[in-house]
């Protein structure tokens, strides 16, 4: 087994339909990861089963009790056939925020345990005690850790060994060297009277890779100037820059 992943949550059912799909599917079945998704009230001792409070110092909302997680993760962290757990990740709005080299990092360990909070957050001795990290998707709120476990999930997997049909499929996706994707062009080579750029079917392959490359930097200037900005450029790429910027100044 490549990397075995553990996901604490309130939630299970919601995890069925993702880890049952596609390339996430394939990839359990594959042998190449094993995903475990446990209900955090296994580790609860009340008769209501709880996971929540009301924090301290009064507020709205409810905020997840630390004892569960901390016993969840004791009992899961160590395992004779996966060894102990190197990162413990807690989803949070308040964590790093969640980009390629992260995912990078993740696929690189041997064993995952994701904690998902909910309602008003989870308590703090979780995140200062418990996890290793936290992460956060995006600059948005959301209900719970759910959605995002699911997104850190499908972007660690789809870089194992063995996944992904085509081995450099991962290398070719948008942020993987830190640019957005070229864009893609499939059959009809015509339709609705726009057409699939020439040098796409030339079968010239240093041309289309030139091209694609510069059509990368051209996105990637127009919607992501912060990516380009500490983006690692060759001589080629600033070269390609620059007809790039020639070009848009023409048209304006």
């Amino acid at each position: 087994m490549r990397l075995r992943i553990d996901v604490l949550t309130t939630f299970p059912a919601m995890f069925a339909p993702v880890l049952g799909e596609s390339i996430l599917k394939r990839a359990q079945e594959a042998g190449i990861v094993s995903i475990s998704v446990h209900d955090l009230r296994r580790w609860t001792h009340d008769r209501h089963h709880t996971t929540d409070d009301y924090p301290y110092g009064g507020g709205p909302g409810l905020v997840m009790k630390p004892e569960p997680f901390f016993e969840a993760v004791e009992e899961l962290r160590c395992r004779p056939e996966v060894g102990c757990a190197e990162e413990v990740v807690l989803l949070s709005p308040q964590g790093e925020r969640f980009e390629q080299s992260a995912a990078r990092d993740l696929a690189a360990r041997d064993h995952l345990i994701l904690l998902c909070g909910h309602y008003e957050g989870v308590d703090e001795r979780v995140r200062a005690h418990l996890a290793t990290r936290a992460i956060s998707i995006g600059d948005y709120v959301l209900t719970g850790g759910e959605l995002p476990a699911m997104v850190v999930i499908d972007a660690v997997v789809r870089l194992l060994p063995g996944v992904l049909g085509a081995e450099e499929g991962a290398a070719a996706d948008s942020f993987a060297e830190g640019l957005l994707e070229y864009p893609q062009y499939t059959r009809p080579a015509e339709f609705r009277g726009w057409s699939v750029p020439e040098v796409l079917l030339s079968g010239h392959h240093e041309q289309i890779r030139r091209w694609r490359r510069k059509e990368s930097l051209r996105r990637t200037r127009r919607l992501r100037p912060d990516l380009l900005a500490r983006a690692n450029l060759t001589d080629e790429d600033r070269a390609l820059l620059e007809e790039v910027e020639e070009e848009e100044t023409r048209q304006d």
